[in-house]
């Protein structure tokens, strides 16, 4: 096997040089991209020309575009048939994938992108792949279902991919990988990628590779200087309320919030929508001409925060940025550099912080270590901070205001009030105005509690055990019982659920994994609303400790149900559209509407 790229290879400094169809040249100059990085300027040109290739390479150095557009210029639309199959270890990479390609594909009518994987719906792949698609991304063990199945037939494939080999073959998916590649085309071509290059990943190259060029990029390590690197310990339930304080307090002309996926960046950037923040979200699903409309907002100051996933962001350079939020932690150190290198820019300053749930901090020292940075732990900001912050912002544009003048009226009405109520310092009057003015209506309510709550508890987790992603402890506090009742009586009705219609759940599935997992009776689940990404649910009885923990840890349509209290639009959750599907419609309706 070759050992590194022959001399006679091209390595392409521009992606100008690369002499790819037109409509993948239209994407990368969408995307912003100009220079490719050193995993792509090296396996393009080799995959264009028709050779295998075995990349060495970390997730992060670019290796999805590195196969992803030889994979495209490889496709033809014309036909309705599987054409190129990219295989991944889990069902995160293989949508994350699957979406980066679809974006390369933009300007490509007629390819379909469709990804595969265990714990969703099989017949929705099914469906789209009965209608054509050219390209399959997918887990191991769901492509060998569809083709035993002959729902998935390779008899047209003519591009393999096997990405982060080393990591499949760990997970025990070395029989799958087998298959197939046994059952592709003898006459293909394959790109396999991996970390390392252990004696198991050679193996497949010699058997299944012909004469491969061999790639070996080193990881990226550094971070940017200019940047101030950050981390806060926030249970998942509570991202969106820490979120909303850490933005109101932020001196930033702007930012960008990063997530994972999808629909997390559709449920973000609705809910800091619904809670008054001039915010905005792209991923996969928005369309070029909306995306840039959206950045061209960001950039002229028209809009302070974007939601965005990581494909979604690529080729995004705005000065204005100067705070990066990675709401989900990257799964490599490589995005984690990306992501925050997209502030700091042109010798400015700039601020990256990073929400890390109890169980994360193994992924946050890996950060640490790859980066050699250490980040700085700091503490959301709590309600009297945000408002102090707030009213500072409003007392410094008071000079400005009694420069511009005409205040007589509110001269007038002062004086008014505190004849009419001589019992009314004035000083507490202004003070009583100055909240009102920045949204101060007194105590906190019960759910920013909560948020403090949950907050103390997690800086406590490290030296109190571990805590699960909710919030609640493995173990009960010494001298505590486990509650094992279903029901805590009175307590809250309305619960949503992180399923929606875009997972293809139905109202029983939901009712069967109240009943099956969280102990309750069909006569204890009342009405059910299913949106796009998420699901509220009436439980009138409320949950106890032991059925919501079981209930967090509960997968429907393959999706975790991540089950919390509904909180209405003034908590986490956004209310941007109407339920596709209702359960128990007698029942009074609480939904969207409904103004609370």
């Amino acid at each position: 096997m070759s050992t590194s790229v022959p001399t006679t290879m091209p390595v392409a400094s521009s992606f100008a040089e690369l002499a790819l169809p037109r409509g993948i040249e239209r994407a990368i100059a969408d995307l912003g991209f100009e220079t490719p990085s050193a995993i792509q300027a090296r396996a393009i040109p080799s995959l264009l020309d028709g050779r295998d290739i075995v990349g060495v390479a970390q997730t992060g150095t670019g290796k999805t575009a590195a196969f992803g557009l030889p994979l495209l210029a490889a496709v033809d639309p014309d036909l309705r048939a599987v054409q190129a199959v990219v295989l991944t270890p889990t069902r995160e990479l293989a949508m994350q994938v699957a979406e980066a390609i679809s974006t390369f594909a933009a300007h490509l009518p007629g390819v379909d992108v469709v990804a595969v994987y265990g714990g969703s719906p099989f017949l929705p792949q099914q469906r789209a792949l009965q209608r054509g698609a050219q390209v399959v991304v997918g887990t191991p063990g769901r492509v060998i279902d569809h083709l035993e199945r002959r729902t998935l037939v390779l008899d047209e494939v003519r591009y393999l991919v096997l990405d982060e080999a080393d990591e499949m073959l760990r997970m025990g998916f070395a029989e799958e990988v087998e298959k197939v590649l046994e059952r592709a085309p003898e006459q293909r071509q394959v790109a396999l990628f991996s970390a390392t290059m252990p004696p198991a990943i050679r193996r497949v190259a010699e058997q299944h590779l012909t004469d491969p060029v061999e790639i070996t990029v080193a990881r990226q390590s550094s971070t940017v200087t200019t940047v101030q690197q950050t981390y806060a310990v926030v249970p998942f339930r509570h991202k969106v309320g820490a979120l909303t304080r850490v933005l109101a307090v932020s001196d930033a002309d702007a930012a960008i919030v990063f997530v994972r996926t999808r629909g997390a960046a559709e449920e973000v950037g609705s809910a800091l929508v619904e809670k008054g923040i001039s915010a905005a979200y792209i991923s996969g699903d928005v369309a070029q001409g909306e995306r840039e409309k959206i950045v061209e907002r960001l950039r002229s100051g028209a809009l302070d925060v974007l939601v965005a996933t990581d494909v979604a962001a690529r080729g995004l350079d705005v000065e204005r940025i100067g705070l990066v939020v990675n709401f989900d932690v990257p799964r490599e150190p490589e995005t984690y550099v990306h992501r925050i290198g997209r502030t700091g820019r042109a010798g400015r300053e700039g601020t990256a912080l990073s929400f890390v749930t109890p169980n994360e901090q193994g992924r946050l020292r890996q950060i640490e270590r790859t980066t050699r940075t250490t980040l700085e732990q700091i503490q959301i900001p709590s309600p009297a901070e945000v408002s102090a912050h707030r009213v500072q912002k409003l007392f410094s544009r008071a000079p400005e205001r009694i420069e511009k003048g005409r205040l007589d009226l509110y001269r007038e009405a002062v004086a008014v009030h505190l004849a009419q109520n001589p019992g009314t310092d004035s000083v507490d009057l202004l003070a009583a105005v100055a909240a009102l003015a920045v949204g101060d209506e007194g105590p906190a309510p019960r759910d920013a509690e909560d948020l403090d709550d949950a907050l103390q508890r997690a800086r406590l987790a490290p030296e109190r055990g571990a805590v699960r992603e909710h919030g609640s402890y493995d173990r009960p506090e010494r001298g505590e019982r486990r509650r094992t009742n279903t029901h805590i009586a009175g307590g809250p009705a309305r619960w949503r659920v992180a399923v929606g219609h875009r997972d293809g759940v139905q109202p029983g599935a939901l009712v069967g994994a109240l009943t099956g997992e969280g102990g309750l009776t069909g006569k204890d689940v009342g009405k059910i609303d299913i949106f796009a990404s998420f699901s509220l649910v009436d439980i009138p009885g409320g949950l106890s400790p032991d059925a919501l923990d079981r209930l967090s840890r509960t997968r429907v349509a393959g999706r975790p149900l991540r089950i919390r209290v509904d909180s209405g639009p003034r908590g986490d959750g956004p209310r941007t559209e109407g339920p596709r599907h209702q359960h128990g419609a007698s029942r009074p309706t609480h939904g969207p509407a409904r103004n609370r």
